[in-house]
């Protein structure tokens, strides 16, 4: 029993080191599951003398009015017989206190420094533990006192609040409902009954204490409280026998107050019977049954919060990437493979694996053919063009069969044209290359990690493919002038036997200025730049796959690469500076995991062992 319920405080205790309990937060945690005692009463119940009589220390601050201001979680770890007592506070965590008022006076400074010298209250618990060999393995919190009304110096919400704050302990379902009654007022204004019942209506989780027995006024007892007939709990109710004021100026100590206790109910004839289940001793030891009772049920439960936990930190973890190594060269191998995942995300766009590519695709197949469709060729080809180049081209002495140059200058002054959709579709490329950087980036969760290295590799990225927007524009550019400056001598052979085909191989050469004759020139001239309209369709797609596509697959961060390997580590350190809120955040979930990782490991254990 005390290995179970001393695995549970050893997981309590590293659940409030981290911070990871629920006294002030909706959400399931691990604290939530873990089964706890909280002891509740109204104010001069006798709950602070109950607490003490558990642990057999005199440790709580006394006073009129409202002494417990803040919660305190206690949590008491049985250590082996002959050790010395102590105590150790978590907002103190290396002190050890030997001397028990010295605890008074800590958690009475702690509630001031966190309320102010006043009569305030405040739900941010002290947590304290104590390590004895005279104690049993037990978690109890201790809530501030339920008034009825305000005393100067408080609040006039200051009884709803107490009570609020008393609820949210009490309300959640493994918490274990300790309700101090004393015996000397009537049950029916009993105020942690009238609570525990409104929030635990079927008494599952509420085991009652009778205070102040020895106070009753002559000729009362109160035999049928603690049988269970005037008000019947699930578990039999225990009766306490606190010590007295006197007692306490005159330092009795607990040995002789609990002896005292056991001769009370040992030899009052009205409580004889019950003196085997009554005081403050067998109130420590039932609590610890209890404790492991509720504890062995929740285990099923535990495991499903803890095993949830895990998965849940691991994927925040994941998602938040892992902490980067210190040294220059971890630093360099660090961001080397940060920078493989983008280019691996990058290529996968253009590759299919991802969307993107496509519209790279649907440049070569619609946006290019269609700007060559609107290409004005009958601006170049009109009539009036057409004889005045043809003019032109004669110089002072008019041709005598074919009008070549005119033909080349006719020709070079349409395909001239072509240069617009050829770089139309370079830059559509290279608009579309940038958008799948962009989204790659975004689709890298390690660069999202360091904004410094995220920028930096974007415009490394963004700078390699205006290079090569620059050698395509050029390649593509050409493509188009080796067709102006080069005619297809094949094409052209045939002219001669067309025209004499036509009938008119002997016309007057003034004739041939005649508007027939240049309409023909004009349709031979329009043939010519279609069937290299349809040559270009095919090479400028080739040209710009070549130069920008195909290139930026294989060499997109080839010159960030080089430039990095030239950085000195305070500059590598720079690119790998991420929010300091996330490294607190990575920080925080790390010691998370590990802490679950441990309790699922040890409560595993004890539930293969049951």
């Amino acid at each position: 029993m005390d290995n179970l319920i001393s695995l549970v405080n050893k997981i309590q205790r590293a659940c409030t080191a981290l911070g990871d309990h629920g006294e002030a937060s909706a959400l399931p945690t691990l604290w939530d599951s873990l089964p706890a005692i909280a002891v509740v009463g109204g104010q001069s119940s006798g709950k602070s003398s109950v607490l003490e009589s558990v642990v057999g220390k005199d440790f709580l601050p006394r006073g009129s009015g409202i002494v417990t201001r803040r919660p305190l979680v206690l949590q008491l770890h049985k250590s082996d017989e002959g050790t010395r007592e102590y105590a150790e506070f978590l907002h103190l965590p290396r002190k050890r206190f030997t001397d028990f008022a010295a605890v008074r006076k800590e958690i009475q400074d702690e509630t001031d420094r966190e309320t102010g010298r006043t009569k305030q209250i405040s739900s941010v618990p002290i947590h304290l533990s104590i390590f004895s060999p005279n104690v049993v393995n037990l978690t109890l919190v201790d809530l501030p006192g339920l008034t009825k009304v305000a005393v100067e110096g408080q609040p006039e919400s200051i009884v709803q609040d107490i009570e609020n704050m008393v609820r949210s302990y009490i309300e959640k379902p493994n918490c274990i409902i300790l309700a101090i009654s004393p015996a000397n007022q009537d049950l029916a204004t009993s105020d942690a009954i009238k609570i525990s019942r409104e929030v635990d209506p079927t008494g599952e989780r509420t085991l009652g204490v009778l205070t102040k027995i020895d106070l009753m006024d002559k000729g009362t007892d109160a035999v049928d409280i603690l049988e269970g007939k005037s008000y019947r709990l699930k578990f039999p109710w225990v009766g306490v026998v606190n010590r007295s004021q006197a007692d306490i100026n005159k330092n009795v100590d607990m040995i002789a107050a609990r002896r005292r206790e056991r001769e009370y109910f040992a030899s009052t004839p009205e409580y004889r019977h019950l003196a085997h289940r009554m005081g403050s001793e067998h109130l420590a030891k039932m609590l610890s049954k209890h404790l492991e009772t509720v504890i062995k049920s929740r285990i099923p439960g535990i495991q499903s919060l803890i095993n949830k936990t895990i998965v849940e930190l691991e994927t925040e973890l994941s998602r938040l990437g892992r902490p980067i190594a210190a040294d220059a060269g971890g630093k360099l191998y660090s961001i080397m493979e940060i920078c493989r995942l983008f280019d691996q995300n990058f290529r996968e766009h253009l590759d299919g694996v991802r969307s993107g590519g496509d519209k790279v695709y649907n440049v070569f197949d619609n946006q290019l053919p269609a700007a060559l469709k609107r290409l004005q060729f009958d601006r170049q080809l009109s009539m009036e063009n057409i004889k005045k180049l043809i003019t032109e081209a004669d110089g002072y002495q008019p041709h005598l069969i074919a009008p070549e140059q005119g033909y080349r200058r006719l020709i070079e002054s349409t395909l001239v044209t072509i240069r617009g959709p050829a770089e139309a579709a370079v830059d559509a490329v290279h608009s579309i290359l940038k958008d799948l950087v962009h989204k790659a980036i975004s689709e890298t969760p390690e660069l999202k990690q360091y904004p410094g290295l995220r920028v930096e590799v974007g415009n490394a990225a963004i700078e390699s493919l205006d290079r090569m927007r620059d050698q395509s524009k050029k390649a593509a550019l050409q493509l188009v002038d080796m067709e102006c400056c080069y005619l297809t001598v094949e094409f052209f052979r045939k002219l001669p036997q067309d025209v004499e085909k036509g009938g008119s191989p002997t016309q007057s050469i003034f004739d041939r200025y005649h508007e027939t004759y240049l309409r023909r020139i004009g349709t031979t001239v329009l043939s010519y730049v279609n069937m290299v309209c349809a040559t270009l369709r095919h090479s400028i797609p080739k040209s710009i796959v070549y130069c920008q596509v195909r290139e930026a697959k294989r060499s997109l961060l080839d010159f960030f690469y080089t430039e990095l390997g030239k950085l000195e580590q305070k500059r590598l350190s720079a690119l790998l500076n991420e929010d300091p809120a996330v490294m607190e955040r990575r920080s925080a979930l790390a010691k998370r995991l590990e802490l679950y990782r441990s309790a699922q490991a040890e409560i595993d254990a004890v539930a293969w062992s049951k």
